[in-house]
């Protein structure tokens, strides 16, 4: 018996055009950050409609270094707590934890997964607002939070606004481009992610001072801020300070900040600006996928929720949450059927043992993402994916539930 072919969650296929841009980079001779990075660079912050971009090796790195350049900012050890969604991936929380900082979460949304306004607001009403340094939503599933409310607490409250949009490229919120309406935002070109590169991300700003800081700080904190080099050429800047100084003074190993090494490379870079030019292309082919599977699975409402479909969302994958029966029968079956399937992330206080301690603070504070979190799952919904594997997966879900496959007998 032949296995039909696994549906995956993400998938990548290089194109000829692509191929050919990473046989330059070899051809080239230079494999670290140099102009392919700096170009990607300017090109991600002019589609995102910021003036800064960073890039990165990870999207967790770029969370990383976004709140240690706050950090470094504001200078004020006792700002120390961060306000973020408990029910996303686990990098968002252990960013924060590794830069020291306190994640405080709010509940969220039942349909569209992002934090509430209203809980940001019940947080701060509740704490002293001078112990918080930033608030970090999360765009999660490419849904868009409430950026103009969040932002008008964050005012309110002197607060920065960091946005995790790792999962939200190209998504529209009130006519902008999600990713331009805090002070940061964090973007993941994971391979399974919307625009889809490998170990890479970047992290957009319009503030000058943010952007110097994440440029020496992702460079182990080197005095360099140049988007490329300019030493070979004479015209480098920090040199050119101490000419008439009598030492020897080489900036590539002066640090004036204790930093990291997230620096990426021109092969990342490259592919990333390639895959830029399809990005309208992906993002409608994954709206059109999630009308098609929305039509098919229409009939099923009462066991499923389905996604809520707008045109502004840029979707990651194909949210679903389980109103009746077992998520773990309907998962197992799918994955038996060659369908890939993920739990919804887990709400983190209750689902992650490594923050099982805070489970008894949040109990009976956060029902939503508790609730999200035990009955939240997704598959595939992304461009690589044809109707007869869309159909698949309409078929697959169909038989489950007219059998009560998804019931616990």
């Amino acid at each position: 018996m032949v296995r039909e072919e696994i549906i995956r969650f993400g998938d990548i296929e290089f194109s000829e055009e692509e191929k050919k841009a990473i046989m330059d980079v070899c051809n080239s001779n230079r494999v670290t950050e140099n102009k392919k990075t700096a170009e990607f660079e300017r090109k991600w912050a002019e589609k995102i409609g910021t003036k800064y971009s960073i890039a990165v090796n990870s999207g967790t790195s770029g969370l990383i270094l976004g709140l240690n350049a706050l950090k470094y900012l504001v200078n004020n050890p006792k700002r120390n707590k961060v306000i973020t969604t408990p029910l996303t991936f686990i990098a968002t929380s252990n960013a924060i934890k590794i830069s020291n900082l306190e994640p405080i979460f709010g509940d969220v949304n039942k349909e569209t997964f992002d934090i509430l306004p209203s809980e940001i607001e019940r947080i701060l009403k509740e704490n002293d607002p001078s112990e918080f340094l930033a608030i970090v939503p999360v765009h999660l599933m490419g849904y868009p939070c409430k950026m103009d409310e969040i932002n008008k607490l964050a005012k309110e409250n002197n607060l920065y606004v960091f946005e995790d949009a790792a999962q939200a490229h190209g998504t529209k919120y009130l006519g902008k481009t999600i990713g331009s309406f805090g002070d940061l935002a964090n973007y993941s070109f994971y391979i399974a992610h919307n625009i889809q590169v490998g170990e890479f991300g970047a992290v957009n700003t319009s503030n000058i001072e943010l952007k110097n800081l994440m440029k020496k700080l992702k460079a182990h904190g080197r005095i360099c801020i140049c988007d490329v080099c300019k030493r070979m050429e004479g015209n480098c800047p920090e040199i050119k300070k101490r000419e008439n100084e009598d030492d020897d003074f080489d900036p590539r190993y002066t640090h004036d900040l204790i930093g990291f090494n997230f620096k990426t490379n021109e092969f990342m870079s490259t592919l990333a600006l390639e895959r830029l030019k399809s990005m309208e292309y992906i993002n409608e082919r994954r709206r059109e996928n999630v009308k098609y599977l929305n039509g098919g699975l229409a009939k099923h409402s009462d066991v499923l929720q389905l996604p809520i479909y707008s045109e502004e969302v840029s979707y990651l994958a194909y949210p679903l949450v389980i109103k009746e029966g077992s998520r773990k029968l309907i998962r197992e079956n799918l994955e038996k059927k060659g369908i890939e399937t993920r739990s919804l992330f887990g709400c983190i206080p209750f689902d992650q043992p490594s923050y099982l301690n805070y489970k008894e603070i949040y109990k009976g504070k956060i029902p939503n993402a508790e609730y999200l979190g035990k009955n939240g799952f997704f598959v595939g919904c992304h461009q690589g994916l044809k109707e007869n594997h869309l159909d698949r997966i309409i078929n697959s879900l169909d038989e489950i539930i007219s059998t009560g496959n998804h019931l616990r007998k």
